[in-house]
């Protein structure tokens, strides 16, 4: 009776001996397991295309996070340079906006992806967020380009742009650093910057562009006239007191960044900045005059 339980007690100290295959881990299926993880265990990812966030929408959504949770779980792979952390693929804002919200735990999605489906995903996430600046845009697809030989058309119908999006986006990497972070900073629209491409004077029409705060039609019909004619043709949209105080009077009201833009004659541009979707609809339930 007790032979069989020797056997079997040596047949477990020879394989100790020998060396057991490890316990294979289950497989993560192709679309992916939700789950929820320390956040000290998740890292950001270098392949990020987005490299800067504001502190003031840093401190929204991290406002948000901690009143309503992490809504959107952060997509990650199994981090390849530490086993049993994970690298972010998408939503690095969430994550760092989940640390000033004080989360220790947060739900993910873990995905099991090389490095060229790392940029791809991130860039694909980020451009339909609309969280890129126009410079990010055109470094994460130059980035694709070089290292993953990838041609236009083809990087095009991966990220769902047409071709010429893509080129006039890529476009904007001719331009002087300086008019690049003007981009970047939000100074510049991606409008007035590819106006400004390939022009010699592109870093004195962009000063003169922020300062007299034209819009995209203006910077056209400059650069089609010349540059001596900037002064001569530029106009003055230097705001009046009577603006100022509406401006400060509706941002009181809504709590929120309120600008007037003026156009031709009477007509102009009334923008209100929200910072997250609670705010937007803050904003319509104003607007439609139902109860806030």
């Amino acid at each position: 009776m007790n032979a069989p339980m020797q056997k079997s007690r040596l047949g477990r100290g020879l394989a100790s001996l020998i060396g057991e295959p490890a316990v294979s881990q289950p497989r993560i299926p192709p679309e992916g397991e939700q789950r929820m993880v320390p956040i000290g265990m998740i890292r950001a990812s270098k392949n990020n295309p987005r490299k800067t966030f504001k502190d003031d929408d840093m401190v929204e959504l991290s406002d948000s996070i901690r009143e309503k949770g992490l809504v959107q779980p952060i997509l990650v792979r199994p981090d390849p340079l530490a086993a049993g952390s994970y690298e972010i693929v998408a939503g690095e804002r969430r994550w760092r906006a989940s640390q000033l919200a004080g989360l220790h735990n947060v739900p993910v999605i873990v995905r099991d992806l090389a490095d060229q489906e790392v940029l791809e995903l991130a860039i694909i996430e980020n451009v339909q967020r609309a969280d890129l600046n126009a410079i990010e845009e055109a470094m994460g697809y130059q980035e694709l380009i070089e290292r993953y030989a990838y041609t236009q058309e083809r990087l095009a119908e991966v990220i769902g742009k047409s071709r010429s999006h893509l080129a006039n986006t890529l476009r904007l990497l001719k331009l002087p650093d300086s008019v690049r972070s003007m981009v970047e900073d939000g100074k510049l629209t991606a409008g007035h910057a590819r106006a400004l491409v390939g022009r010699d004077d592109a870093e004195t029409l962009a000063k003169q562009i922020v300062d007299n705060q034209f819009n995209v039609r203006d910077v056209e019909a400059l650069v089609q006239a010349g540059t001596e004619s900037v002064q001569t043709t530029r106009r003055v949209r230097d705001k009046d007191a009577d603006t100022k105080a509406f401006e400060k009077e509706l941002a009181d009201s809504l709590g929120l960044k309120v600008e007037i833009r003026r156009g031709s004659g009477e007509s102009g541009v009334l923008q209100i900045k929200y910072g997250n979707f609670d705010q937007l609809e803050y904003i319509r339930t104003r607007l439609l005059g139902a109860p806030v």
